[in-house]
């Protein structure tokens, strides 16, 4: 009979893939022997391979470069990183190798700008997309920045007072965008997103404060939705749209020239994850290409802003189970060593689903389990809601240590669990490590954080002046 791990996931899945494998009996991630890690620096542990972001990058450069030569399109591509999804200085440093953009969304953002420029990892020839909605600071380290000889930055315009705002502290001419203000899929308990301006406004929006403002080039008109870009009726309507907008605009606007198509891909959230990216990225650029020449304007540059699909899938977190628990006769609960909430805050803000496998133990036989987090909060939890499907694991053994990694969590968990900051239950933040290559394309290995102490927690708490 095949009752071993193993065989599950052979008779669920192809396997082994590109970035999973076993080494005798442990799993590998992009070829790194996880158990390794583990024996080196124990668990709870949180790490970032950081050639992943690179080559991320590389991926969605060469669909877009593909398919502007297939469709002989005569704009050029920009790939922007947006901070947001994770604003370490080690995510920046790999991802700004690759000759990319940068997409802000706050005002401290600009100061990481700045710091990056000083560095030479930017120059002012690197575009720097400001989102978000604009107020004091955000407006002024925007006004800084574009000051200091800055043009490529370019501010998208969220509200109708920002262009007055920015124009009172920049000094000399400086170039816009306009977000669009797009309409939210069904499931939304709101019909249009807060953030930009409705599609009917746009236009007036133009000739009332721009079109006769000589200080002010229209250069962006920015789409985005919450979905990110996928193949459904809702995402290509709502493109449809956009386009119409952007052909409108351009016929009275010749200064207008790029379109920023935002939201970003997909990342892999199980080994069943298929989608065409290739397919997706030809057709966006045959569509505008089409509707472009149907109502004979020039295609725009295209600048896309991908920050999960940038930095997601170089991040991973490992645990320990504890404990089983048998609450009853059909739930049997494994106790990781850390929380859910706390290091992977989206399975428990938006029910977010990431890989999730046993380190070690394959070759041994499985049970149906729902994993728990050491919070005292009934939400710490992981289960067949967020996972794909019921979740399998080698069965719970005392004496026989058993490891589990979560794989693609690189976007977003850090700032929104607080990194270094204060944890639910005082849970303390896990240690986390940097995985890089060297010229040889050995793996090497570095500390970036240690697992916080009690110290940490109740200075923060104000116990230790």
């Amino acid at each position: 009979m095949n009752t071993k791990y193993i065989d599950l996931i052979n008779q669920s899945f192809y396997f082994p893939q590109e970035e999973f494998d076993l080494n005798e009996r442990h799993l590998r991630f992009h070829g790194i022997d996880l158990m390794g890690l583990v024996e080196q620096y124990g668990a709870p542990l949180k790490f970032t391979y950081l050639p992943q972001i690179s080559n991320n990058i590389h991926r969605a450069k060469g669909w877009f470069d593909k398919a502007i030569k297939a469709n002989k399109y005569k704009g050029k591509y920009n790939y922007c990183y947006c901070t947001k999804s994770s604003h370490f200085k080690h995510v920046l440093d790999e991802a700004l190798k690759n000759d990319i953009h940068i997409e802000t969304s706050s005002a401290f953002d600009i100061d990481i700008v700045e710091s990056l420029k000083a560095e030479g990892k930017i120059t002012d020839k690197t575009y720097v997309i400001s989102n978000g909605f604009k107020r004091d600071k955000y407006i002024s380290n925007i006004a800084r920045l574009i000051n200091s000889g800055h043009k490529n930055c370019i501010p998208i315009i969220d509200n109708y007072e920002e262009i007055d705002l920015l124009s009172k502290e920049i000094k000399g001419k400086f170039n816009v965008g306009i977000r669009i203000a797009s309409e939210e899929e069904p499931k939304f308990e709101f019909y249009t997103s807060r953030l930009g301006i409705g599609y009917k406004n746009i236009l007036p929006f133009y000739r009332s404060q721009i079109k006769e403002n000589s200080k002010v080039k229209l250069k962006m008109l920015h789409f985005f939705i919450n979905t990110g870009i996928r193949d459904n009726a809702y995402y290509w309507n709502e493109l449809t749209k956009c386009l119409k907008v952007y052909t409108s605009l351009k016929r009275i606007c010749p200064s207008l020239d790029s379109l920023n198509i935002g939201g970003g891909f997909p990342i892999k959230n199980s080994l069943a994850f298929d989608f065409d990216y290739e397919y997706i990225v030809g057709e966006i650029i045959n569509q505008i290409k089409l509707v472009c020449e149907e109502e004979e304007v020039e295609v725009p540059h295209i600048f896309t802003e991908f920050g999960s699909f940038t930095v997601g899938e170089s991040g991973g977190a490992i645990y320990e189970v504890l404990y089983q628990k048998q609450q009853n006769d059909r739930e049997k609960w494994n106790m990781i060593n850390s929380s859910f909430i706390t290091t992977l805050p989206d399975t428990w803000a938006i029910n977010k689903r990431f890989v999730m496998l046993p380190i070690n133990r394959w070759h041994e036989s499985y049970e149906r389990v729902l994993l728990g987090g050491l919070t005292c909060d009934s939400d710490d939890y992981y289960n067949s809601e967020q996972h794909m499907n019921a979740i399998y694991l080698p069965k719970y053994n005392k004496d026989k240590p058993l490891y589990i990694g979560f794989f693609n969590t690189g976007a977003y968990q850090e700032t929104i669990g607080g990194f270094g900051g204060l944890q639910h239950c005082l849970i303390p933040m896990p240690k986390h490590i940097l995985i890089d290559r060297d010229a040889d394309g050995n793996i090497t290995t570095e500390l970036f954080s240690e697992q916080q102490k009690s110290e940490d927690l109740l200075k923060i708490l104000g116990y230790d002046k």
